[in-house]
């Protein structure tokens, strides 16, 4: 059986991060992905937005390591020639009944060391003539960025120091043993003795951890899956920042992006499903013209297409508080293990941090470099 140093189920953005940090530390590091490539689900389905830090909870894991992760995300980018550009985000009130929210919503971020400017509605026309808004916050910190090309460097970077994304490799069983994890691939009897393992796998974050044979399931999360259509209109707009309206349940809201090309997209709505769809029915555009409409009035009849949709791995359910991300550290001396469950938004963002939290992690379980 070979003996690895490290094994992280999943390429997306957060699992590939990960790696890297974890190859950079010196260990032999694998990631093991179910697909054919890497970052086929979560992370190549998002908004591709760099978040500053605004709506998270103070302490929570989602504030500290969104702000700790932008930081040294832009840094990356810079350092890598990932595309990306730091364009601002303007969050509208569109009625005299929502500039409460605005306030409450610059307190939070505050509260998390993000400044937002506060701006009256002549203020945010100036900025963005398109949109109509009797208030706004701007944040000068959010921007936007190529997820591929994020993670094509991510993977750059774990290959550079010695580690590999094996495809096509499905994670079917693991269980202890003296010195690791051992792990089955495919069905197929185990060819692997990971020193330790963390699981990256999203959507499937759960059900990767309840097939780890010996340990207790009664405590791991239930999954919800929160699917996010979006929309996009032909060719390019007049929009320079990306325009959120107030947050709404489950999500931040039908809001504009930008990609680094400058097309808008619209979206994600909250769609709450059982089982896993990327579909996009076009008919839900009806009520995307109504949403958008509220802050830009001028959208045409007939504009938006169906674009894509992405599913968020959600740990608490329609109607229950948002979960914040869960991340259970090694459960005992002789179990190398780190899960990592409900990480959504803003987990690109923050993935460099995540990154580091759980080296340290490891580390100090007692199953850091050997001395």
């Amino acid at each position: 059986m070979e003996r690895i140093d490290r094994v992280v189920i999943g390429a997306g953005v957060v699992g590939l991060a990960v790696a890297g940090a974890l190859a950079r530390a010196g260990f032999q590091t694998l990631v093991l992905e179910a697909e054919g490539s890497f970052g086929t689900g979560i992370s190549s389905r998002n908004s591709e937005v760099i978040h500053a830090g605004i709506y998270y909870e103070q302490g929570s894991l989602k504030a500290r390591f969104c702000t700790a992760g932008r930081d040294r995300l832009y840094e990356f980018c810079t350092r890598y020639g990932v595309p990306h550009r730091r364009c601002g985000k303007l969050i509208v009130a569109t009625s005299l009944a929502q500039e409460s929210n605005l306030q409450a919503i610059q307190q939070a971020a505050a509260a998390n060391g993000v400044t937002l400017t506060p701006l009256d509605g002549k203020q945010v026309a100036r900025l963005e003539p398109e949109v109509v808004a009797s208030a706004g916050l701007l944040s000068p910190l959010t921007g936007i960025i190529d997820s591929h090309a994020y993670m094509f460097a991510l993977i750059g970077v774990l290959e550079s120091h010695g580690g590999t994304v094996v495809y096509g490799s499905r994670v079917s069983r693991m269980w202890l043993q003296e010195d690791g994890i051992a792990i089955s691939v495919n069905g197929e009897p185990p060819e692997l003795l990971a020193g330790a393992v963390v699981n990256c796998a999203g959507l499937a974050a759960t059900a990767v951890a309840a097939c780890v044979e010996g340990l207790p399931t009664a405590g791991l999360p239930t999954s919800y899956l929160a699917k996010g259509n979006y929309f996009t209109v032909d060719g390019r707009t007049a929009f320079t920042h990306l325009v959120y309206p107030i947050p709404e349940p489950g999500g931040l809201g039908i809001h504009l992006t930008l990609d680094l090309a400058g097309r808008a997209r619209f979206g994600p709505d909250v769609q709450w499903i059982q089982t896993l769809d990327y579909a996009v029915d076009q008919r839900r555009g009806d009520a995307f013209y109504a949403a958008v409409r509220r802050y830009w009035p001028g959208l045409p009849d007939g504009s938006l297409r169906a674009a894509y949709a992405g599913v968020r791995p959600k740990i608490s359910g329609p109607g229950q508080p948002a979960a914040d991300f869960r991340i259970d550290g090694p459960p005992g001396p002789d179990v190398p293990l780190v899960n990592l469950f409900g990480i959504e938004s803003p987990g690109l963002t923050a993935s460099l941090a995540i990154a580091e939290h759980v080296t340290e992690l490891l580390q100090s379980a007692g199953f850091g470099p050997k001395m």
